[in-house]
C-alpha cells in the first residue's frame, strides 16, 4: 500500500552505481532488477563507490524509451558530491531538479516495492520520466523492516 506524503521540489543530485536496461513487459525487471540487487550486495560494491554522501541505497529509473512500458535503464547505487573518479564498471547519473510526488511504503518489504509500481503504473499520474527512484534507509534494523520512500518524477 502506498500513500503519497508530499509533492516536493527536489534539488539535482549524483547517483554512482551499477546499471542495467530493462523493461517492465513479462515481468523483464523484476528479473534484471533483482539481479542487479544480488551483485550490489553480494559484491560489496557499496562500499567502492566514491564520494559518496551516505550509506542509503538509491534504485533509480531514468532513459525512458517511451513510458513506464518501454525499455528503460535501473542504476542501483549511493548519492554522491561527484560522479569524478568513480570505479570500472560504475556509472553515474544526474537527478534532475524538478517536481517529485514522494510516498512512504507500509508492508513488508521488498513485496511493497513491486506492488508500489504496480499501483503508480496502473494511476493516472501525469509522470515527467526524468528519473524517478527508491530511496532505501541504511539504518534498517532488518531486511523486512527496511524504509523505503518512491520520489516519482511529475510534470
Amino acid at each position: 500500500m502506498i500513500s503519497t506524503i508530499e509533492t516536493i521540489e527536489q534539488p539535482a543530485f549524483y547517483l554512482a552505481g551499477i546499471t542495467v536496461r530493462t523493461t517492465n513487459q513479462n515481468g523483464q525487471s523484476i528479473k534484471d532488477i533483482g539481479e542487479l540487487w544480488t551483485r550490489f550486495m553480494s559484491g560489496g560494491l557499496l562500499t567502492q563507490i566514491e564520494a559518496r554522501i551516505t550509506d542509503d541505497i538509491y534504485c533509480a529509473y531514468t532513459d525512458y524509451e517511451t513510458d513506464h512500458t518501454g525499455f528503460y535503464t535501473t542504476l542501483l547505487g549511493c548519492k554522491v558530491s561527484s560522479l569524478d573518479d568513480q570505479p570500472g564498471g560504475m556509472s553515474g547519473i544526474t537527478v534532475p531538479a524538478g517536481k517529485y510526488h514522494v510516498y512512504s511504503l507500509s508492508g513488508k518489504f521488498p513485496e511493497n516495492v513491486h506492488q508500489a509500481w504496480v499501483e503508480i503504473w496502473n494511476s493516472d499520474i501525469k509522470r515527467a520520466y526524468t528519473v524517478d527512484f527508491d530511496c532505501y534507509g541504511a539504518n534498517a534494523k532488518s531486511f523486512a523492516e527496511t524504509e523505503v520512500k518512491i520520489y516519482l518524477a511529475v510534470e
